[in-house]
């Protein structure tokens, strides 16, 4: 391999990341004016599967106001009054307004763990506490649901991880909007799902890599929910991917917030994990 070779290499690496990342953007114009909640199951995972998504929506441009609800202080080491302020931190590294637009809840019903289930009911009415108060599941027909966000980003059935916690939120969020729609017929719902896409192994290290991919699919899979009926999984709706300054952005909410989380596998993670660089998140049919 010769010289000018060894160095067209990097130059052709950047250009294709810096060209899908602005490509990406024109999937931002449906997320503008927006509130917006982001809802996640421990600190850190805003930073580590989120930070394209938050770098996007927090955007001042957007005009979108963004909030960030945690179900559990991430406590299983004993440390989640720590952790509590490091994710008050990234959140506000990631483009958050302020700390006041994060809740973390220190819960006996949430208590983090690979081994530990959360009840998907409980998880609905901790939504519904904070999102639709008002609403009691026993009012049917008359006026349209109601909701004080527009959009809830989340996991999706699969956890990213398979991190039952992950997943145990797709579900309650998918019941909260069950509850709110229901007896409702004729009325949308008023607030849109989105989740990010679980991929597999061989995908899930390959850094910006993944981007270009993501954007096929995307395209691909647009065209064939446009020629059917859609079965409820959702269709692919919006693409964030992170030039090289939000891609390092990330990284530091990482390394100078979540110092407590900093063990040596996850410095693989934010140095060669797609999330780090694209999120592709599916609208999810309520019903």
């Amino acid at each position: 391999m010769d010289t000018y070779t060894i160095l067209a290499i990097p130059i052709l690496v950047s250009t294709l990341w810096l060209l899908t990342a602005n490509l990406s953007h024109s999937s931002h114009s449906q997320f503008t004016n927006k509130r917006i909640c982001l809802l996640i199951a421990h600190p850190d995972d805003e930073a580590m599967f989120f930070s394209p998504t938050l770098l996007a929506l927090t955007n001042p441009d957007s005009g979108n106001h963004v909030k960030i609800l945690c179900l559990s202080n991430g406590n299983a080491d004993g440390l989640g009054e720590i952790r509590e302020k490091e994710l008050m931190a990234s959140a506000e590294s990631l483009g958050l307004r302020n700390r006041k637009d994060v809740l973390v809840l220190d819960s006996p019903d949430f208590v983090d763990g690979m081994d530990t289930k959360w009840d998907i009911e409980k998880i609905a009415e901790v939504l519904r506490q904070a999102f639709s108060p008002h609403f009691r599941g026993k009012e049917k027909g008359g006026d349209a649901p109601t909701a004080s966000i527009d959009v809830l980003v989340t996991f999706d059935r699969y956890g990213v991880s398979s991190h039952p916690n992950h997943i145990a939120l797709y579900h309650g969020a998918k019941e909260w909007l069950r509850r709110l729609t229901k007896g409702k017929e004729g009325w949308r719902c008023p607030v849109e799902l989105h989740t990010v896409t679980s991929v597999s192994i061989s995908r899930k290290y390959i850094s910006f890599l993944d981007a270009p991919m993501t954007m096929l699919l995307g395209f691909f899979g647009g065209i064939k929910a446009s020629n059917r009926q859609d079965k409820g999984e959702g269709r692919r709706q919006a693409i964030f991917v992170n030039d090289m300054i939000q891609w390092r952005r990330g990284q530091k909410a990482m390394t100078r917030a979540h110092k407590s989380q900093m063990r040596w596998f996850r410095w693989g993670w934010i140095t060669f994990g797609r999330y780090m660089v694209v999120n592709d998140l599916k609208r999810q049919t309520i019903g």
